[in-house]
C-alpha cells in the first residue's frame, strides 16, 4: 500500500500543535531549541518547542571527527564548563603531514595557515556533547521525542510549511500494515526548523520544492569513514592532532585523513573522500583501511612486544557524508514556514574540518528570528531575519575566507595546496577571486572502460577490516520486517546502466555492504541483480549522493533504526 492508501484507510492522522517544531536532535537542532527557551525566559513569556530525533536517543546517529571550536557553544551556554559539558581534551599540538606511500613530510607549524591551527579547541566525542545538549534542552522544558523519524513535510493550503509527519510504524516489507501498525502523527508549528544533518531527507525535498539552490553552485560532499581505537598508553599523546594529505589518494582525487588523541588512551581515526571522484572502482572504505597501513599511522596501532607495547583495539566504527560546498553552494536557508540550519543547509567549514560550531551558531540565529516573529504574532512566513543575521555574523566571515578551499582540489593536490596556502596564509582569506563549480558530485563519475581497476589488499583482521565486521561494532539495527528505506526509482537501472557502464559503483562506495550484485537465478546464465541489504545501512547518505543516475533515493526507516554510536 502507498502512504496515500494507508491514510485513506486508517487516517486522518492525529496532530500536536507547537510554536516551533525542530527536525533533528543534533547540535543545530538542540541549539535552536535551547536558544528559543532562553529567549522566552528572558522575556518572561512561554514558547512550546519539540525536537524530533530519528535515532534511538540524542547522539545515537551523531558521527564527527571531531575537533570542536567552542565559540558558538560559549555564546549559547557561557557556563558550559561548570555545567559539565564533555569537552575534556584541549588540543595540545597540531601536525599536517603529506604522505607518500612509505614516508611522510611534516609541514613546519609556522607554515600552517590559520585554518589548521587548533589552539583553544577541543577534541570531543560529539555524540556525548549532543547527549549533554539534550539534557540542557530538556532542563529548559524542551520536549524531545527520540525514535521518531520525520518522514514527510506537511503543508498549509497556501503552500507554506505547516509541520511534519512521523513515519508509520509496523508496516511490513510488502508495504501492508501488520498487527503492530501505528499511524504516524503530525506535528504542526508556527515555524519548522530542519536540522537533519548532511543530505537531510526532508531538507533535500524542500531545497527542490522552493528552488532554494537556484543561482548557487551545485553542492559537493565528502564521505567520512571513522574508527575509534583504544591504544597503548606508551603511544598515547593526549591532545595531539594529526592531519594527512596525499597517499593513498592520487593527485587528482580529493581526500584527507585525521588521527586525534582523546583522553583515556583513545584515538579517533578518520578518512574523508571527496564524492566528486571519477574512478568507479574507488572504494572510500578500502582507502581508509589502506591508509592505516602507512608507517605514520600503524605506529599508533601496532604492538611492539620488545618494548612492551600492546596492540591497539578497535572499539567503534561509523560513516557519514559531510556537506563540503561551503558558502558558494549554500542554498537560501528560509522558505514560507521554516528554515534550514547546520549541515542540512551546508554550513560546515571544510577548510577547518569543523561543523558543530556552525550548526550551533545557525541554530541560534534561526531561533532568534523565529522567536521575534512569534512574539510579533506572525507565523508561516519567511524568517528573513535569519539569513540577514548570518550575513553579519562571524560565521559568514569565516566561511567567506575559505570559499574556494574545496574547489581548488579539482585542479589537483599540488595546485590546491599552493593556492589554499596563498589564500589562507598570505591573503588571510581576502581573495579578489571566487572559484565556481558547475556540476554535482555524481556527474564526475567516468565509465569503467575509461578507468583503471583498483585492487585492494585483503583485510588482516588486526589493522584492517571488512565492511561487515565494521558494521557490527556500529550496533546498527533495523527491524527486519519493514520496507527497505533504500529505494529505486527504476529497478532496471542498477544492472542495465550502473553495472554495465560503471561496473556497479554502489558495491564500492557504500561503507556498510548494503549493495551487492548477485546472480539472478530467475534469468539464468551470467545475469546479475542488485541485492539491497538495508539492515546494514549506517545512514551515511552516500548512495543518495553518488549514484550516477540518481536512481537511489534514501528515505527514513522506522524511527530508532540505524546505528547506535557510543560517543562517536
Amino acid at each position: 500500500m502507498t502512504n496515500q492508501e494507508i491514510l485513506a484507510q486508517y487516517g486522518p492522522r492525529e496532530s500536536m500543535e507547537y510554536d516551533v517544531v525542530i527536525v533533528g536532535g543534533g547540535p543545530g537542532g538542540l541549539a535552536t531549541a535551547i536558544r528559543l527557551k532562553q529567549l522566552a525566559a528572558e522575556k518572561g513569556s512561554e514558547i512550546s518547542v519539540v525536537v524530533l530525533e530519528k535515532g534511538s536517543e540524542p547522539g545515537a546517529h551523531t558521527l564527527s571527527g571531531a575537533i570542536m571550536d567552542p565559540r558558538a557553544l560559549t555564546e549559547l551556554i557561557p557556563d558550559w564548563k561548570a555545567k559539565g559539558a564533555p569537552l575534556n581534551q584541549p588540543v595540545t599540538e597540531d601536525a599536517m603531514i603529506f604522505l607518500s606511500e612509505k614516508s611522510g613530510l611534516r609541514t613546519p607549524n609556522w607554515l600552517l595557515p590559520p585554518c589548521f591551527h587548533n589552539e583553544g579547541n577541543y577534541i570531543v566525542q560529539l555524540g556525548y556533547v549532543v547527549k549533554w545538549l539534550a539534557e540542557q534542552a530538556e532542563g529548559l522544558g524542551v520536549e524531545i521525542f527520540p525514535g521518531f523519524a520525520a518522514a514527510e513535510v506537511v503543508y498549509n493550503d497556501d503552500g507554506s510549511v505547516k509541520g511534519v509527519a512521523t513515519g508509520n510504524m509496523g508496516v511490513g516489507k510488502n508495504g501492508e500494515p501488520t498487527g503492530e501498525f501505528q499511524l504516524g502523527m503530525e506535528l504542526h508549528g508556527k515555524y519548522t526548523i530542519f536540522a537533519e544533518g548532511s543530505r537531510g531527507n526532508l531538507g533535500k525535498q524542500l531545497i527542490a520544492k522552493f528552488k532554494l539552490d537556484e543561482g548557487k553552485d551545485p553542492q559537493t560532499y565528502g564521505l567520512g569513514v571513522k574508527e575509534l581505537w583504544e591504544i597503548d598508553p606508551q603511544r598515547h599523546q593526549p591532545g595531539f592532532v594529526m592531519h594527512t594529505a596525499g597517499w593513498p589518494m592520487n593527485n587528482d582525487t580529493y581526500g584527507g585523513a585525521f588521527l586525534y588523541h582523546l583522553d583515556d588512551n583513545k584515538v579517533t581515526l578518520g578518512f574523508i573522500t571527496g564524492l566528486d571522484y571519477s574512478n568507479p572502482y574507488l572504494s572510500p572504505f578500502e582507502e581508509m583501511q589502506r591508509w592505516k597501513t602507512h608507517p605514520n599511522i600503524r605506529y599508533y596501532l601496532e604492538g611492539d612486544e620488545a618494548k612492551g607495547i600492546k596492540p591497539a583495539k578497535r572499539i567503534g566504527y561509523g560513516a557519514r557524508a559531510i556537506t563540503a560546498g561551503g558558502l558558494m553552494s549554500l542554498p537560501k536557508t528560509v522558505f514560507p514556514g521554516g528554515a534550514l540550519v547546520g549541515c542540512d543547509a551546508g554550513f560546515l567549514n571544510v577548510s577547518r574540518i569543523k561543523g558543530s560550531h556552525a550548526a550551533i551558531k545557525t541554530g541560534m540565529l534561526a531561533a532568534d528570528a523565529a522567536f521575534e516573529a512569534i512574539a510579533a504574532g506572525r507565523q508561516g512566513d519567511e524568517l528573513s531575519a535569519y539569513p540577514a543575521a548570518f550575513e553579519k555574523s562571524w560565521l559568514h566571515e569565516e566561511l567567506n575566507k575559505s570559499r574556494n578551499f574545496k574547489s581548488w582540489f579539482k585542479k589537483g593536490l599540488v595546485t590546491a595546496s599552493i593556492m589554499n596556502g596563498l589564500e589562507q596564509f598570505v591573503l588571510r582569506g581576502n581573495m579578489p577571486w571566487t572559484l565556481h563549480r558547475n556540476k554535482p558530485d555524481h556527474a564526475y563519475l567516468k565509465p569503467a572502460a575509461e578507468c583503471k581497476p583498483i585492487v585492494y589488499p585483503k583485510p588482516d583482521g588486526k589493522l584492517t577490516f571488512d565492511r561487515l565486521s565494521s558494521v557490527f561494532i556500529s550496533s546498527t539495527n533495523h527491524a527486519e520486517d519493514q520496507p527497505a528505506h533504500l529505494t529505486l526509482k527504476d529497478a532496471s537501472v542498477p544492472v542495465q546502466i550502473n553495472l554495465a557502464k560503471y561496473a556497479g559503483p554502489e558495491q564500492r562506495y557504500c561503507p556498510a555492504g548494503v549493495y551487492e550484485f548477485v546472480p539472478d537465478e530467475s534469468q539464468g546464465g551470467d545475469a546479475q541483480r542488485l541485492q539491497i541489504n538495508a539492515q546494514n545501512c549506517v545512514h551515511c547518505k552516500t548512495c543518495d549522493i553518488k549514484d550516477p543516475t540518481q536512481n537511489i533515493v534514501w528515505v527514513t526507516p522506522e524511527g530508532g533504526g540505524g546505528p547506535n554510536y557510543a560517543g562517536m
